[in-house]
């Protein structure tokens, strides 16, 4: 088949947006599809740059996968910095790609239209104008965090929070996100909450799939270190409001009066780093907790999850959570929230997500500290859920999320 990617993040050697657009076109190209990608121009230098690389490689050269590639005016451009400028942006430049789609389609003639970036339930895609199969998604963000949880945020995430739940609430009114809906063959959602934020009429279109999946990057053997005396917890992330750990926090301290000798390290970098900190010595527990910045490079990170224990994601509206399927790629045990795409990836199997609606931050953070207790008790079912990590990994390849998606299609 022919099928065109509307995908305006698209970047190889990156996480989130930027790795979905590229895991897609390698997919679907490797499955012996003509795949054309319609991205920007700014993801061009880094794209041949990679597919260079490919061509001098034992492996050969990537088949049947084309780009091409499209920006607004360079004045146009330089707005996109500014306050909600990218989301002005990408609505203009999804106008402006429909064009340059299209006109291509009159050459290639297209089998089907696929919007894989942004994967947001938010934003618009018009690729449903060029009159073929369209498939929308999968696109997430209308999951919510409990308000009981949002408490320990500071005003400015209370606000953000707030603002994301009305936008939400807009979409089924939304005339953009409503042609949206109409002009799809199929619509795909990461989760439940975000099948509901699509309007009644258009419901029977909808599935659900996450939008991320385990690629070669992570390949790793699972390697387990001999660990010192001690539970040892990761966070890895963005330090923002959302990712919870002012409540992940708490949790450790309350885990640190059964087993003083813990350690907790947060790698990343955010806005909400200094709150957390404060957190820390509010509790008297920063001693216990170390701050790193950014891995240099995703492999850098896999190459440290061994030295832990459990990694610790209470993330209160994560639509996917590619980094928790890094972690059980890496034989790492998961504890998370039973909220969004952690909480469909991770199983009893390989961890434990702790229930998060109607119960407060203090019974949250008790219970996660109890989960951290009860798995690291055995050292032997320990490492039978590392064992178990490597194996839940499996079931979010891109391999079986494009099986599932195009299973009635191709």
């Amino acid at each position: 088949m022919k099928i065109l990617l509307s995908a305006y993040a698209c970047e190889p050697g990156k996480g989130s947006e930027p790795g979905i657009g590229w895991n897609w076109a390698l997919e679907l190209s490797g499955n012996g599809h003509e795949v054309w990608v319609l991205t920007r121009e700014n993801n061009r230098p880094v794209i041949e740059k990679t597919l260079k690389n490919y061509n001098r490689a034992e492996s050969g050269p990537v088949k049947n996968l084309y780009f091409t590639y499209f920006d607004l005016s360079p004045a146009l451009m330089r707005r996109k910095k500014g306050h909600g400028g990218i989301y002005v942006y990408y609505l203009l430049w999804q106008a402006g790609a429909v064009r340059k789609a299209k006109a291509l389609h009159r050459i290639r003639q297209f089998d089907l239209v696929h919007h894989v970036t942004f994967s947001s339930c938010r934003q618009p895609s018009f690729m449903g104008n060029l009159g073929i199969p369209f498939i929308f998604g999968p696109v997430g963000g209308g999951e919510t965090a409990p308000p009981q949880l949002r408490r320990g945020y500071g005003l400015k995430g209370r606000f953000l929070d707030l603002a994301r739940d009305l936008s939400n609430s807009f979409i089924k009114f939304d005339p953009l996100m409503r042609q949206t809906f109409r002009q799809a063959d199929q619509i795909w959602a990461t989760t439940s909450q975000t099948a509901c934020t699509v309007p009644e009429k258009f419901r029977s279109k909808v599935n659900t799939a996450l939008s991320i999946g385990k690629d070669g990057a992570m390949a790793v053997t699972g390697k387990q270190l001999l660990k010192k005396k001690g539970i040892k917890l990761v966070y890895a992330g963005q330090f923002i409001h959302w990712k919870g750990m002012h409540i992940g926090i708490r949790a450790f301290s309350k885990l640190l009066k059964k087993h003083p000798d813990a350690k907790l390290t947060l790698i990343g970098d955010g806005p909400e780093k200094k709150r957390w900190q404060s957190l820390a010595g509010e509790l008297g527990i920063d001693t216990q907790i170390t701050w790193k910045d950014w891995m240099p490079t995703q492999q850098d990170l896999f190459n440290l999850f061994p030295e832990f224990d459990l990694f610790l994601f209470p993330s209160l509206h994560d639509s996917g959570g590619m980094v928790v399927l890094e972690a059980l790629a890496c034989g790492l045990p998961v504890i998370c929230l039973d909220l969004g795409g952690p909480g469909v990836i991770v199983n009893e199997t390989c961890g434990k997500k702790i229930q998060a609606e109607n119960r407060s931050i203090d019974q949250v953070s008790q219970a996660l500290a109890n989960a951290v207790d009860e798995l690291t008790a055995d050292k032997n079912k320990l490492k039978r859920l590392g064992n178990n990590a490597l194996s839940r990994a499996e079931d979010f390849t891109w391999a079986h999320l494009a099986k599932t998606i195009y299973k009635n299609t191709l």
